[in-house]
């Protein structure tokens, strides 16, 4: 009989947390889960899911528009935001409780309160203190608002999804995936949109091709990209309205200021540096390989580790972190060629080397890219154009990496990613049939190598 009153205690029941606790339990181990919010966490939340049902909702005017040019005409439609609130909020709250029920399933017992570490084998929660053979954190991050006068009047992403009303007008402050998505979210249900970054170009760490291309879309679309700007300090208006002082002294007036500037891990508070456990400076806490932190008994996953975070890395390290711990098989996380997309409009996906990581690695590269207006858009009158770029190495014509802008393109590229995680060349591509007539044949077309 076990010294402990838990085999594994997690804190936080969002994706990794609850793969991890619900695959530990199915190998034996006994394991309590605490969650002080929401089952799901960010992803499920305010995060990938919503994020997504509200890229749809934005989708559907260009629908309406594109759909004129196929023989369909009605009135002109409107939109209602509390509508869309109210059916998001029903899926979400069916989600917690599927991800309730497979703890519950699986046996393992669920503490509705905040939990504090006590020590490297003990835990308080809900006023009660439990012994613990190994603890979980899976606490994920939250947005962070730089430091200015009138902070307190702008929105997140956390807020963004809860707006009793939509606004007449946003500023959306960032460059990165969250804010390029909701500026395109807001954009597309009619709202007066500004995206506004300090960089020259968003999208900052992908394939430099991606961000610029991208702006050029959304600004076709309505929204207005200006880049290297920032906001130096907001102030409420009689009227409602913010007042926003840029950093280069001009003035503005908008409804709403959203900022999407960055995340921080949710580890304060919680007895970490107490029990010994070593965090960085922007509060992560470090891991080794095998996601054990500085503490032996005390294990880290997900977005509160700060490496690469997004949800089915997480759920992934959840799964190897059970077989380490539970099973006699310890297993390392495979953190190569993963794929993601950014749910702007239009889409953007991407799974391994961007063209300028791959030439900073020393590749030789050779570079095929292709941009063209796709035949829908042929009748439907839009000007989108669909974009799609290959990184190979040229002394092996191994396939680095590839990228694409355009409708759906993460699941287009969800099925590139097995390609490259199978070590593809760029013949084995040159060589497979394409489906015609669609856009993702393109990959397998590419035969000119791009040059400046």
């Amino acid at each position: 009989m076990s010294r402990y009153d838990y085999d594994l205690f997690c804190i936080g029941g969002g994706s990794g947390g609850v793969r991890a606790s619900r695959v530990s339990a199915g190998f034996g181990a006994k394991v309590a889960v605490a969650e002080e919010r929401y089952f799901g966490g960010t992803c499920v939340n305010v995060g990938c899911i919503p994020k997504k049902l509200f890229s749809y909702a934005a989708h559907v005017r260009e629908d309406f528009h594109d759909a004129a040019g196929f023989g369909w005409s009605g009135p002109e439609p409107t939109f209602h935001w509390p509508t869309l609130l109210a059916n998001k909020d029903k899926e979400i709250a069916r989600l917690n409780g599927i991800y309730e029920s497979l703890l519950s399933k699986a046996g393992a017992t669920i503490l509705k309160a905040r939990a504090t570490i006590l020590d490297p084998h003990s835990v308080e929660c809900g006023g009660k203190t439990y012994s613990t053979k190994h603890v979980l954190v899976a606490t994920g991050s939250w947005p962070t608002v730089p430091e200015i006068p009138g902070r307190e009047l702008a929105i997140t992403s956390n807020e963004a999804f809860f707006l009793p009303e939509l606004p007449e007008s946003i500023i959306v402050v960032g460059g990165g995936y969250i804010a390029v998505e909701f500026a395109s979210i807001f954009n597309g249900l009619g709202v007066k949109t500004t995206l506004l970054y300090r960089g020259k170009r968003v999208l900052r760490g992908f394939d430099a091709d991606l961000g610029t291309r991208l702006a050029e879309e959304m600004t076709k679309k309505g929204v207005i990209v200006r880049l290297e700007s920032d906001i130096a300090a907001l102030e409420k208006k009689p009227g409602g309205a913010l007042a926003v002082k840029f950093r280069d002294g001009r003035q503005g007036e908008t409804s709403a200021v959203m900022f999407a500037t960055g995340r921080k891990p949710n580890t304060h508070y919680m007895g970490l540096e107490a029990a010994g456990v070593e965090l960085a400076e922007d509060g992560a806490i470090n891991v080794d390989d095998y996601l054990q932190s500085s503490v032996h008994s005390i294990h880290a996953l997900g977005d509160v580790t700060n490496r690469v975070n997004l949800t089915p890395v997480a759920t992934a390290e959840g799964m190897a972190l059970a077989k380490t711990l539970f099973r006699g098989q310890p297993t390392l996380m495979d953190y190569d060629n993963i794929p993601t997309a950014i749910f702007a409009i239009p889409n953007v996906a991407t799974v391994g080397l961007s063209e300028e990581t791959a030439v900073a690695r020393g590749h030789a590269v050779e570079i095929y890219k292709t941009s063209f207006r796709a035949l829908k858009h042929t009748l439907s009158g839009s000007e989108e154009k669909t974009f799609m770029k290959l990184v190979v190495d040229g002394p092996t014509q191994r396939v680095l990496g590839a990228h694409m802008m355009g409708a759906d393109a993460g699941e287009t590229i969800q099925g590139i990613a097995i390609a490259l995680k199978c070590g593809a060349t760029k013949a084995q591509f040159d060589s497979t049939i394409g489906i015609h007539p669609t856009a993702a044949e393109e990959f397998v077309t590419m035969r000119e190598k791009f040059t400046q």
